[in-house]
Parts: structure tokens; C-alpha cells; sequence
């Protein structure tokens, strides 16, 4: 259990030794019958996710958005759906989610996503995520209505990071992403396709600081130590892929501060620095009974979606 860091994981699952983020360690509470659970057979290994419809679903002919929601290190579908609340939104905004489980020792629990740098069982391993999430892409797309121009990726954390990852070397089938208290660490190749992107991030956060630097956690050994960047570097570098201006116009809402770049038509960029958020998930549900309190300042579940909701490929 070592080899969890805190960069990723800095709450404490009961009954657990190891810290996580309100990505959050997967607790009783998550638990779900496994018959929810999804399968995708992907280089030899049996992965996992989990699908979720809307309540109403469109009539013939019509294609509907495509979100999947990547849960933080040590977490998992079900936890990211409670956390993040994107279920109920695609039953009443119209829209399929889906939420791809990562790697781990354990059956279900611990997991975590190859972002490169980071993190843990996923990372040392070299599994193949952006594979498989190009996979599961693909299989959505051949069992549901989905609009192959309207596929989005959003997460926490290890998830967040997994997102900007699959941004660039998945740019061809995706229109927008959204990391949360995410980060790039400055060695990232410039994807082939502009990718409309929206981050957030806290300002209180320790595992991933938003000034950039290492981790603030106990378990160093869950990434490889290339520190992260400032959380504007983010921001920088997708305005950069998508052409945007290179000042972005600054909004202080009182609570938090939002950064706009001017972009060409059809793509857009912008990140969040919330100032009384740790690392948790804005307007969403706490990981754990220790894990850092989401502030309440804005729901990044809400902005996200509004967000993907007027960009398309």
C-alpha cells in the first residue's frame, strides 16, 4: 500500500491506510451489485465501466453526447458517480455517461490511471489506458445513440490527469475535456487536433498545488517525482494547441477567479481557481469522512457540462 501517494489521494478511507483525494477511496458506500458493472476484454485484461442512460431517451435518428467521468487514484466508477453527480445530470440533460475503472491489485478497489508521471499500479505497470478508453469509445459509440462529434472527458485528479493525457493522443475523437484539481507536468507532446479544454482547480490544495511543485502527500512513490507545474500552465498549454490569444482575460467572482482565453470560433478555453477548495471536487460530494470539504462556490459538474454542451468537434 505504499505506493499510493497523496498527490492523488490525500483523504483516508475508513478502515485504510493510505490517503486519497475526494476522488476518493472506494468505501462501503460505493459499493454496487457487480451485474452493473460493464466488460471489455482490452490487451488481455478484463476491464471495467460502468453506463448510464437518460431518463428519457431521444426518438430514432437522433445521436446524443458521449461523457465519461475517469475517477481519482484509489477510487472507482461508482465512487466517481457519487462524488461527481454527472448521472443525474445525463437523465435530465440528455446525455449518455460513462465511467471507465483504471488498474489495480485489488478487484475494484485502489485503482488507478497510466497518466504518465503518474499514478501507482497503473503507472509502474505501463498499463495501456489510452487504448482502452479509445476502445470503449468506439464501443459506446457501436451500442447507444452517441454523436461521434460530441464525446468529452472529464476528471479528478489521477482522472484529471489521465484527461489532459487522452486530450493529446486521443484529439481525433474527442471535442472537449475537463481535469479537475489536475495538473501537466511541462514534457506534454502538442496533439494533432485542437481539443476545447476546461480545468479546475483549488486553491487550498495540497496534493496537487495549484503553484505548482511536488506533491504535498506522504506517498512519493506513486508517481515519479517529476513535479507538477502551475495550475495556469494548464490552461497555457491547450490555448497554445487550440490557437487562442496568449492573454487571457481575468475574472475575480469573489469566490473564485476565472481565466478566458480569446479563441477562434469553435474552440474555447478557460480554467477556474477556486480559493476556499482543497482537493475535492466543487459542488460534489466528499470522498470520505476525512477527505478535504468540496466548496461550494460554484458545482463543477454544472459548469462542465454547460461547457461541453457548446463545443463540439
Amino acid at each position: 500500500m505504499q505506493s499510493i501517494n497523496r498527490l492523488i489521494f490525500p483523504m483516508v478511507a475508513a478502515g485504510l491506510s493510505l490517503g486519497c483525494g475526494s476522488t476518493g477511496f472506494a468505501t462501503d458506500r460505493d459499493a454496487a451489485p457487480v451485474e452493473q458493472r460493464q466488460t471489455l476484454v482490452h490487451n488481455g485484461i478484463t476491464r471495467t465501466y460502468v453506463a448510464r442512460t437518460p431518463r428519457a431517451m431521444p426518438s430514432r435518428n437522433v445521436r446524443m453526447p458521449l461523457v465519461l467521468v475517469l475517477h481519482g487514484g484509489g477510487g472507482n466508477a461508482f465512487n466517481a458517480e457519487r462524488m461527481t453527480g454527472f448521472t443525474e445530470q445525463a437523465k435530465t440533460r440528455g446525455f449518455i455517461v460513462a465511467y471507465p475503472e483504471g488498474t489495480g491489485r485489488f478487484n475494484g478497489k485502489l485503482l488507478t490511471w497510466n497518466a504518465g508521471h503518474c499514478c501507482g499500479y497503473a503507472m509502474k505497470n505501463r498499463t495501456k489506458d489510452v487504448d482502452f478508453i479509445g476502445t470503449l469509445i468506439d464501443k459506446l459509440i457501436a451500442e447507444y445513440p452517441i454523436d461521434p462529434r460530441r464525446v468529452y472527458v472529464t476528471g479528478m485528479s489521477n482522472g484529471g490527469m489521465m484527461a489532459h493525457r487522452l486530450g493529446i493522443e486521443l484529439a481525433h475523437k474527442l471535442a472537449a475535456i475537463a481535469p479537475v484539481v489536475a495538473t501537466v507536468f511541462g514534457d506534454e507532446v502538442r496533439p494533432r487536433h485542437p481539443v476545447s479544454a476546461i480545468m479546475i482547480n483549488g486553491m487550498l490544495d495540497e496534493s496537487v498545488p495549484y503553484q505548482g511543485g511536488p506533491s504535498g502527500g506522504r506517498f512519493a512513490d506513486a508517481w515519479d517525482g517529476v513535479p507538477a507545474r502551475p495550475a495556469l500552465e494548464q490552461a497555457g498549454f491547450w490555448a497554445n494547441v487550440n490557437g487562442c490569444g496568449k492573454e487571457p482575460a481575468k475574472l475575480d467572482r469573489g469566490r473564485y477567479v476565472l481565466w478566458r482565453y480569446r479563441c477562434p470560433a469553435g474552440r474555447a478555453v478557460e480554467i477556474y481557481l477556486v480559493k476556499d477548495n482543497g482537493h475535492a471536487w466543487p459542488g460534489g460530494q466528499k470522498g470520505s469522512r476525512r477527505g478535504d470539504a468540496p466548496s461550494s462556490a460554484l458545482s463543477a459538474t454544472e459548469v462542465i457540462w454547460e461547457f461541453f454542451e457548446t463545443h463540439g468537434k
